[in-house]
């Protein structure tokens, strides 16, 4: 494997890495501004109140964005197979 393969490699792996995670880390984003927006207005300083929002609404994306979490990474190991003869020799 020469340098240049693995480094294309790696932006393939680094790039997925990003489109799975920026949803749930935008939604995570917005839902503790909203949050604290609300803290701030309200003068409510609970930590509870911040986390277990944002982590409720998190597990819930994941839960419905599950199956196009699973499917992408399915085509992602597919197609790192498909091209592993090129990798390996």
């Amino acid at each position: 494997m020469t340098p240049d393969m693995t480094a294309e490699m790696m932006r393939q792996l680094l790039r997925e890495a990003l489109l799975l995670a920026m949803p749930v880390l935008l939604l995570a984003a917005v839902v503790s501004f909203i949050l604290s927006l609300f803290q701030t207005l309200t003068s409510l300083q609970d930590q509870t109140l911040s986390t277990v929002p944002r982590l409720a609404t998190v597990a819930l994306f994941l839960l419905l964005a599950m199956n196009w979490y699973i499917s992408h990474l399915i085509t992602y190991t597919r197609q790192l197979l498909v091209d592993l003869h090129r990798y390996i020799g």
